[in-house]
């Protein structure tokens, strides 16, 4: 009797060191084992814009699965590289966050986000050159085709959309909407213009990028605000008024902390802004399911399915991985039998 008594005390104790241990909080977000290269689609459209740029919010683990899975193929001119100015800065500071840039070919690194900066041979790549023109589609395909590693494909605007009209801008939409057809392993993201114009240039962009931002939430594509990210700085939002016909509008602009020429027509600080953006976007676009926040700024309060920590203190770190719980476990296991043994002798 007293045999069996210490054996079920054993027993209990073992049952107790087992249920303590699950009490603890454990990371269960796992890295993927591989990037599946299929077209992300999201109902409604995959947007990042402002309520995109805290990376505090992005695991590791997935920074890491868009360095394995996401090649990047990116075309633009001199706004556009403000987005290659903020990724440099944000590695410069954080290895994490590396990257790789070539202007020939995609880079190989395993552990980089790898990127095709250009249009080869083209660096400085212009509407005619990546979607405007039979040329310029014909030669975007030679460069998948003679890259077949990349899954996502982005051009940037310059100033185009300042003057575009409604049919020019249609005709980028349609051209990417054509790039897509012909390529169903790559994801096009769509882009916005750069939000610095006033005036009757201002107005008429912030018109063409609505009409970006309508097709691509009615046709669940994936959009790069660029615009929206111009417009906001520490949760504050930059606007200025404009008079058509008799009716005042209310339009986005470039916010003043972002005036500047330190690369790109802008300031460094906007550059990282972007940049933070563009790795909310790769992440994504491997897979990570990123959270629901409530974002507040001035008199409005908006709810967002993408989320931007803007107050309180990040989130905890878990204090046991799975692994090492599975350790813990395995121990704890090896222990009791042991003991049991020793008891039944």
């Amino acid at each position: 009797m007293l045999h069996m008594t210490r054996l079920t005390t054993i027993s209990l104790t073992f049952v107790l060191l087992l249920l303590a241990v699950s009490s603890i909080p454990v990371d269960i977000q796992a890295t993927p084992a591989s990037y599946e290269r299929t077209p992300s689609q999201w109902t409604g459209g995959l947007v990042i814009d402002h309520n995109c740029i805290n990376l505090t919010l992005i695991p590791q683990n997935w920074i890491d699965a868009a360095q394995q899975g996401v090649k990047v193929h990116y075309a633009h001119t001199s706004h556009g590289g403000q987005i290659v100015t903020g990724l440099d800065r944000l590695n410069n500071v954080n290895s994490s966050y590396a990257i790789s840039l070539n202007h020939n070919a995609l880079p190989t690194d395993d552990d980089a986000l790898c990127i095709l900066d250009g249009n080869p041979p083209e660096t400085y790549v212009t509407p005619d050159l990546y979607w405007q023109t039979s040329d310029g589609l014909a030669l975007t395909q030679k460069t998948l085709n003679d890259n077949p590693a990349i899954t996502m494909s982005m051009w940037s605007w310059c100033t185009q959309l300042y003057y575009y009209t409604a049919e020019q801008t249609q005709e980028y939409l349609d051209a990417m909407a054509s790039l897509e057809a012909a390529n169903p392993d790559v994801t096009f993201v769509y882009m916005t213009c750069n939000a610095q114009a006033t005036g009757e240039d201002g107005y008429n962009r912030w018109l063409r990028n609505n009409m970006i931002r309508q097709y691509c939430t009615e046709n669940n594509k994936v959009l790069f605000d660029f615009a929206d990210l111009d417009c906001w700085s520490n949760g504050e939002h930059s606007t200025y008024t404009y008079e058509v016909n008799g009716t005042t509008y209310t339009i986005p602009v470039e916010h003043e902390d972002f005036h500047g020429d330190q690369a790109g027509h802008t300031t460094f600080t906007s550059c990282e802004q972007k940049g933070r953006a563009f790795w909310w976007l790769v992440a994504k676009l491997a897979g990570w399911d990123a959270p629901t926040t409530t974002s507040t700024s001035g008199t409005t309060t908006t709810t967002t399915p993408t989320g931007q920590q803007t107050t309180g203190t990040e989130p905890p770190a878990p204090i046991l991985t799975t692994e090492s719980f599975t350790i813990l476990a395995a121990i704890g296991v090896v222990v009791a039998i042991v003991l049991i043994i020793k008891r039944a002798q």
